[in-house]
């Protein structure tokens, strides 16, 4: 990821049917997140990282800076796209 984004790698957990769950470091002061489709969740791991939950569809808009889509979900792999937002 590019420092801009302030998060680390994504590493993706998990694949359900109908969700990807992701965990990153977090690289800046803050961190913000809105729009997972589906609903999605948002959680602090305790050291300094977060947790995403998101379904397929409309991207997420995270610390204004990039959009996270999960494109396509297929049995135990996923598609995202990760540009920057704007």
């Amino acid at each position: 990821m590019p420092k801009s984004y302030g998060l680390g790698p994504i590493k993706v957990t998990a694949i359900t049917g109908s969700r990807v769950e992701m965990v990153a470091q977090l690289t800046g002061s803050g961190y913000s997140v809105s729009g997972c489709s589906g609903g999605g969740g948002v959680s602090s791991d305790g050291t300094g990282g977060v947790g995403l939950s998101c379904g397929k569809g409309p991207a997420a808009t995270i610390n204004n800076t990039m959009s996270l889509q999960v494109v396509e979900i297929r049995d135990a792999s996923a598609t995202l796209r990760i540009p920057p937002t704007g």
